[in-house]
C-alpha cells in the first residue's frame, strides 16, 4: 500500500502479547480516574545494603510497597461496580520489558519474604517471562503494579494502574543528587518514585501515606 508523502505503508499484525497489552492499556486509560504523586527518595542506604543483602534495588522496591501495602490497606484493593474490593494476600507484579512490549509476572505473598528471596524469584520469573513460560495465574493474581524503569535509564514516568487495582508505582532511575542528611548538604543519590491511584478507592491523603510508607522503608529500614 502506498501512503503518500509517508512512502510505503506496510501493515502488520501484533503479537498476541501486544494485542492483550493494547486491550489492557485501552481499558485502564478509559475506565480509571487515574491521579498522580511523586516523591525523591534518598537511595544512599538501599544502595550501600544491596551486596550486603545479595538483593536487587528491584526486590527492595517490591518489599518496600509490599510493606505499605500492608499498612494502607486500601492501596491492596480495588474499586469494582460501585464496591471497594480489599484483598487478603500481598501480590505485587513486577513488569518485564520485551521487544514487543511487556509482561506482568505476579511475586505472590511478597510482604512474608525477604529482599534476598525476592531477588531470587524477580530473577526466575524475569528469565520465564523472556522464555514465555509464565502460566495464566502468575500473569493474573496481582494486587499491586510495580513499573521499575531503572534499567531504561528514565527518571520519571507515570505508572499504568491494572483494571482491578487500585494503584500502580514507578521507580526511576537512580542519579547522583546532592541530598540532604542530617541538617547538611551531601552527595548522594536520588530516585524519583511516582504513584497513580484509582481516585475513586485511593484518596489523596491515603496515597500520601502510601507513598511516603514506601519511602519509609526505603530510606530507613530497606532490610
Amino acid at each position: 500500500m502506498h501512503g503518500g508523502n509517508r512512502g510505503t505503508v506496510r501493515a502488520e499484525e501484533p503479537s498476541r502479547a501486544q494485542q492483550a497489552i493494547a486491550r489492557r492499556v485501552a481499558e485502564s486509560r478509559a475506565t480509571i480516574p487515574a491521579v498522580e504523586l511523586a516523591v525523591e527518595v534518598d537511595m544512599s542506604a538501599p544502595l550501600a545494603l544491596r551486596e550486603a543483602q545479595s538483593a536487587s534495588i528491584t526486590a527492595m522496591l517490591v518489599r518496600a510497597c509490599a510493606h505499605a501495602l500492608r499498612e494502607v490497606p486500601l492501596a491492596n484493593g480495588a474499586y469494582r461496580d460501585g464496591r471497594f474490593e480489599l484483598y487478603s494476600r500481598i501480590n505485587v507484579a513486577v513488569a518485564v520489558y520485551t521487544e514487543d512490549g511487556f509482561s506482568l509476572p505476579t511475586v505472590f505473598d511478597a510482604d512474608q519474604k525477604a529482599a534476598s528471596q525476592l531477588s531470587e524469584e524477580l530473577k526466575r520469573l524475569a528469565e520465564r517471562s523472556v522464555n514465555r513460560e509464565l502460566t495464566p495465574p502468575e500473569l493474573s493474581g496481582s494486587t499491586f503494579t510495580l513499573w521499575d524503569l531503572g534499567a531504561q535509564g528514565i527518571e520519571r514516568s507515570g505508572p499504568l494502574i491494572v483494571p482491578g487495582q487500585a494503584a500502580a508505582l514507578t521507580a526511576g532511575a537512580v542519579r547522583e543528587a546532592p541530598v540532604v542528611r542530617g541538617g547538611s548538604v551531601v552527595s548522594g543519590y536520588l530516585m524519583t518514585i511516582t504513584l497513580a491511584t484509582d481516585h475513586r478507592i485511593l484518596y489523596g491523603l491515603q496515597a500520601s501515606r502510601f507513598l511516603t510508607a514506601v519511602k519509609s522503608h526505603l530510606e530507613e529500614r530497606a532490610t
